[in-house]
């Protein structure tokens, strides 16, 4: 049995404009894969991201070298396919996660079995995800907390300026817990002083505070922080893990960082190794990419898998969110299929 791929770029318009603190966006480009075998499709997706020097058209001529390697080949050895993948081409994490997601799907279906089940997930250990909550003016920041009432926790970000003004802005309209992402803005000694502050309303833990390259600094403000640390964009592939155990207290995996599901394994269990704990994030992304991160979220800590909330209509249906949780469904392989056209 072998397979074939095929791929196309869409613009996926946002609910609301997405502000972090290295810029914002209303809509995103991301990569659409299908593989084909034996009368089923694997669904798989990239969602690149400038940060890690990889867009719509990088993702293209990735997907260009990476076909040839999984045409031809049993998609039912995804293992044996993942790791030729990898050797493939350097780099191109999310491209070869688009890859990687549409064979295991695949794989998944031509087995007639949830992904899930066939990596030993119990699904009903699933953390509640937590909804994310972008910089906006105050109205704005009120009306999200609004709409994402039924989520347990709530993730803010933040950026180098009006940090209390902001956080307050969300506080002021909720008591769910919330979690802080400040992606790389702030420097060890401000840091510091917004991490005391935040410990004192109600904030679980702060992501990726500091510039990923400043590991003396996260070794610095780890020592001292009152509330968990969690790397992000410090983080990729599983090599990186044991070089940060000194600077944070977590992770978070992303498949699109590493390169798909294979990957996002083995640096789970790198990091339980090293005494990590453990978050599986998202870009913005389709109900595809939510999906493959879902078949490994019962095997982490803390999840945030909203990307395709944050979309004004996700062209696939999937697995439903039910108080805050995702539930996995029965369906084979990633267990999600495109959205009927109205």
């Amino acid at each position: 049995m072998s397979a074939s791929l095929s791929f196309r770029t869409v613009e996926l318009p946002l609910r609301h404009a997405w502000t972090i603190a290295r810029g914002t966006s209303t809509s995103k480009r991301n990569v659409l894969v299908e593989l084909r075998a034996g009368g089923h499709v694997g669904h798989g997706e990239a969602a690149p991201n400038v940060r890690y020097g990889e867009s719509a058209e990088t993702v293209t001529a990735a997907l260009q070298v990476l076909a040839p390697v999984v045409e031809g080949r049993d998609p039912r050895c995804f293992r044996d396919v993942s790791e030729a993948l990898e050797a493939a081409l350097p780099g191109n994490h999310a491209a070869k996660a688009a890859v990687d997601l549409a064979l295991h799907d695949l794989a998944g279906k031509l087995l007639g079995a949830p992904l899930y089940r066939m990596l030993g997930v119990t699904p009903t250990r699933m953390p509640a995800t937590s909804m994310s909550i972008g910089i906006d003016v105050p109205e704005t920041l009120a009306l999200k907390v609004r709409e994402a009432a039924d989520f347990a926790v709530l993730k803010v970000k933040l950026g180098a300026e009006r940090v209390r003004e902001t956080f307050g802005a969300v506080r002021a309209h909720t008591r769910q817990p919330i979690r802080v992402d400040a992606n790389e803005a702030w420097r060890p000694a401000e840091a510091l002083a917004h991490i005391e502050w935040l410990a004192s309303q109600g904030v679980e833990l702060v992501e990726q505070p500091l510039p990923a390259a400043d590991g003396d600094g996260a070794k610095w403000l780890r020592a001292r922080s009152p509330l968990p640390l969690v790397a992000d964009e410090a983080l990729s592939m599983a090599g990186d893990v044991p070089r940060l155990v000194e600077g944070y207290h977590g992770i978070n995996v992303k498949l699109q960082k590493c390169g798909g599901i294979r990957e996002a394994l083995r640096i789970i269990e790198t990091a339980r190794a090293c005494g990590l704990r453990v978050m599986l994030g998202c870009m913005v992304e389709t109900g595809v990419g939510i999906a493959a991160g879902a078949q490994l979220a019962p095997l982490v800590d803390w999840v945030d898998l909203d990307g395709n909330l944050l979309l004004a209509e996700d062209p696939f249906v999937g697995h439903p969110v039910v108080a805050g949780r995702i539930q996995l469904g029965s369906g084979a392989g990633l267990g999600v299929e495109p959205r009927a056209a109205s």
